[in-house]
């Protein structure tokens, strides 16, 4: 699979990759965390960079590891991690005219590099813009870097894991590197109304059993999300 480099998509490259920067820092604790996180619940090294490389979801990877280690049902953690990253059919659904005139193998690549710090920082200049080239260099370029950071710091984290003391609770910096992440994502009122009724639902049934709360939060979530978006077209068109 070859990307075309052109001057446009060079200069998109460079552009997206200077907007995505300042984001991108918050990847750091966030893939330490993950990669001891996945040590600590009896991962090796191979099993655990083998999930990172194959999945390349935090969130999945995060919420799944409880239900892994305590020898949860198969189909629930697959049920699991799908509700998890059922967002990204929402941010998929955003960015799709972005990738007009794109050829099939770039849009697989793009689909599987796609996050929400990469989401947040390209989705609404790539609407403006109508040379291919340039959208897709402004989109890889960020994806990529997420990528080769998110592989990089996890390896770093899952050898860190016997060195680092437990007594530092690190696990909370994932909670402050996903807000990094996830606040730019609220200028846009969809996004807004999905996290604010994802995290209602999300308190209200967080005595639910098998952590199904969780998954149906993440449901909830989706739906006002939908809906919000779905309400806003309406009005636009209006």
């Amino acid at each position: 699979m070859s990307v075309p480099v052109t001057s446009s998509f060079m200069l998109g490259a460079r552009e997206g990759f200077a907007a995505f920067l300042p984001v991108s820092v918050g990847l750091v604790p966030w893939a330490l965390v993950m990669g001891m996180a996945m040590s600590s619940h009896g991962f090796s090294p191979v099993e655990a960079m083998g999930m990172n490389l194959i999945v390349f979801a935090g969130t999945a990877q995060l919420g799944t590891l409880p239900l892994i280690s305590s020898d949860a049902p198969l189909w629930l953690i697959v049920v699991t991690a799908l509700a998890l990253n059922l967002r990204f059919v929402i941010f998929s659904a955003a960015i799709a005219p972005g990738f007009l005139g794109v050829g099939v193998p770039q849009r697989w690549l793009s689909g599987h590099l796609l996050t929400d710090g990469v989401f947040a920082t390209c989705a609404e200049r790539m609407l403006q813009v109508d040379d291919p080239r340039w959208r897709l260099g402004f989109y890889l370029a960020p994806s990529l870097w997420s990528w080769l950071l998110w592989q990089s710091f996890t390896l770093i984290g899952i050898f860190a894991a016997g060195i680092v003391p437990a007594s530092w609770s690190l696990e909370f910096m994932a909670t402050i590197a996903l807000i990094v992440l996830l606040v730019p994502m609220a200028r846009i009122p969809p996004m807004l109304v999905a996290a604010l009724a994802g995290g209602a639902a999300a308190t209200l049934l967080r005595d639910m059993p098998l952590r199904l709360g969780t998954v149906a939060a993440i449901i909830i979530g989706i739906a006002a999300g939908f809906l919000a978006e779905h309400l806003e077209h309406k009005r636009r068109q209006s």
